[in-house]
């Protein structure tokens, strides 16, 4: 069975974790979705690094979802802070959606969506510093700068 928070056609999952600098973008970004008024068809979804284990619940049959945003940062060796959207084929220029710390490519459950019929789109930040496995809470100013602009293009994507 479906969890409840996934029962929606555009969901939006925040990746990463807070407590590696830089990682915790996703998080911020859906922190400040959480408090705007989002159409009703819109979920939100904090989802850390358990993004894969979420996807493979919307490979059910019952799934209504038609897109789907992630919210992460990137390394495209671009300055620190820079926003790119990406898509499906950008996944595998990306390191950590090839093996990611629990050793579950994101992007097969992202391709799996997308060949499922799924719209799926990666709103990613260059990140300065990911301290991993050092613990640094917070974002460092150029990614906490690109924010703002950050919630912007996703609200964009609703809009699509």
């Amino acid at each position: 069975m479906m969890p409840d928070s996934l029962k929606y056609e555009i969901l939006v999952f925040g990746c990463g974790n807070v407590i590696f600098a830089d990682d915790g973008f996703g998080y911020e970004v859906i922190s400040r979705l959480e408090k705007m008024e989002l159409p009703k068809n819109v979920g939100l979804i904090d989802a850390g690094t358990g993004a894969p284990f979420y996807l493979m619940s919307l490979m059910d049959e019952s799934c209504i979802t038609k897109k789907i945003i992630i919210v992460d940062i990137i390394d495209f060796k671009l300055p620190p802070g820079t926003l790119k959207i990406l898509s499906i084929n950008d996944l595998s220029k990306i390191k950590k959606y090839t093996f990611d710390a629990h050793d579950m490519p994101l992007s097969n459950y992202l391709i799996k969506a997308k060949n499922a019929g799924m719209d799926v789109v990666i709103v990613g930040c260059q990140a300065k510093r990911v301290t991993t496995p050092d613990i640094e809470v917070g974002l460092t100013k150029e990614v906490k700068d690109s924010l703002d602009d950050a919630v912007k293009l996703v609200l964009q994507e609703l809009s699509r």
